[in-house]
């Protein structure tokens, strides 16, 4: 159910921004797995479909974030998995039902795990920002991050790899 309101989310939001595609419904149902993958076996079939409604509607519109800012993100990784992890993170805090497993959210008056989840996953978000950071420094400073823009207009399989894909 997530994965399907996820993709419909998506491909309605797409819609109402120029065309849907067979991609951006890809995308969306890639953005609702992620999204309840930590939520799946603690929150009830409703809030699953909330969950993944959610998932395709703000993977979407932080695609287009990263579109307008002109970040070099060709897989999107950062606005399906690594926003759309957040958001799954969050919703578990939110979303969790006592009749499914035990564990209660913020709906059932559950502060202490939201807070819980919300710390964890900036914590997360802190700590992988930071290294990557880091490790993007030194690569940049020993190997070089980008390569030249001959490379990249005859494609790095070539370039790179004297292969073609």
């Amino acid at each position: 159910m997530t994965i399907l309101g996820a993709a419909l989310a998506w491909m309605l939001v797409s819609w109402i921004h120029g065309k849907p595609s067979s991609l951006g419904f890809v995308s969306g149902a890639v953005a609702g797995l992620v999204a309840i993958t930590p939520a799946a076996g603690y929150v009830t079939p409703t809030a699953a479909i909330v969950i993944g409604v959610v998932a395709g509607i703000l993977c979407y519109g932080m695609m287009l974030f990263r579109i307008r800012k002109g970040l070099d993100e060709s897989l999107d990784a950062w606005a399906v998995h690594g926003m759309d992890g957040l958001w799954g993170a969050l919703a578990t805090g939110i979303f969790a039902a006592a009749a499914v497993n035990g564990a209660s959210g913020l709906l059932e008056g559950n502060t202490h795990q939201f807070i819980a989840n919300a710390t964890g996953a900036f914590a997360a978000l802190i700590y992988a920002f930071v290294l990557t950071y880091i490790l993007a420094i030194l690569v940049d400073r020993t190997l070089g991050l980008r390569v030249t823009v001959e490379e990249e207009y005859v494609g790095l399989d070539i370039s790179q790899h004297g292969e073609r894909a």
